[in-house]
């Protein structure tokens, strides 16, 4: 059964769960990393995950008919997050809601792609990393995303 294509407002996007944590290590990318294949599994997604910290990708795992395709896509919205500080779904939905699309601006849209699928990884309130999906339409990456964060926090 395909999944459900869900559909997000600026207030759906900015009440979900998010990471900010005293700390984050390469064990914990690996657990969130983990916990979004589970998620990918469960829900029969063709997905790509990865999770950057500090500049270092510690965790990617490809599942489905995902491939070397999917890269551009993972670095351009984790583009997005360390440029604007906030999931890049986010960024998108804030730019339509303006009448100033993303894809109108003056930016390099090969490195910068405002679509949904990327969440920032906070300590202590700065932005030091990215859990980024990629595969799917932008609002189920960003759900899948989402959904990984939440049970990490949960946990």
């Amino acid at each position: 059964m395909p999944h459900t294509i869900p559909e997000f407002t600026i207030a759906d996007v900015e009440a979900q769960p998010i990471i900010d944590v005293d700390s984050f290590t390469t064990d914990d990318a690996v657990d969130l990393g983990l916990i979004a294949v589970a998620v990918i599994r469960e829900w029969d997604l063709s997905l790509a995950v990865d999770i950057v910290v500090r500049g270092d990708l510690v965790f990617r795992a490809k599942l489905g008919a995902t491939d070397v395709g999917n890269d551009v896509w993972l670095a351009g919205k984790a583009a997005v997050v360390r440029n604007f500080n906030e999931p890049s779904l986010l960024v998108r939905l804030r730019h339509e809601a303006a009448g100033t699309p993303f894809a109108d601006l003056d930016y390099d849209h090969d490195v910068m792609k405002a679509h949904g699928g990327s969440i920032p990884i906070r300590v202590n309130g700065d932005v030091i990393g990215t859990i980024t999906t990629s595969g799917e339409p932008d609002v189920v990456d960003h759900e899948a995303a989402s959904e990984a964060v939440r049970r990490y926090v949960a946990r």
